[in-house]
């Protein structure tokens, strides 16, 4: 069945998330008007490390699954536009997890990934810049800016409860 370990395995990620996730992470599958559940496409929402700049966000990314996962990465997107180092305008996720060859493994599970987003946001690699302008202000210019512009995205996006 064509696509059949990929949607056994992210049944079974579905199944261990709903037991046990982090505190303040949102990770389910996307459901259509019908009331389906397509478990290729999954919603997020990470929440800003507590004592960083990015503490009270809850940040939306969502994560699309070929018919190939485990064996390929999900790709990952936050927001069109989102202000970090290591994602691109379109909102696509630059960590080395996400990357065959420079980090994913088959093993790897959804609450890793988000975990590691998670990780990312406050602790960014500026040698693996997606953003000109943020990566300048991170690493040269004004740092202090790069905060107060990280604090204002956060205000931006508050919990939904």
């Amino acid at each position: 069945m064509v696509g059949g370990i990929a949607r056994g395995r992210l049944a079974e990620e579905r199944k261990a998330w709903r037991k046990n996730h982090p505190h303040g992470f949102v990770a389910k599958p996307e459901t259509s008007p019908d009331g389906s559940v397509n478990l290729m496409v999954w919603h997020c929402t990470i929440p800003g490390k507590p004592g960083t700049d990015w503490e009270g966000g809850h940040y939306p990314l969502t994560m699309h699954f070929s018919e190939d996962y485990p064996s390929q990465p999900p790709k990952c997107k936050f927001p069109k536009s989102f202000f970090h180092i290591n994602v691109y305008p379109s909102g696509d996720v630059c960590l080395s997890i996400l990357n065959v060859g420079a980090g994913w493994s088959p093993a790897i599970t959804v609450k890793q990934i988000l975990l590691g987003i998670q990780e990312l946001l406050d602790q960014p690699n500026p040698s693996s810049s997606a953003q000109f302008e943020c990566n300048k202000l991170y690493m040269q210019q004004d740092k202090a800016e790069y905060k107060r512009r990280v604090k204002e995205q956060a205000k931006q996006y508050p919990a939904l409860l």
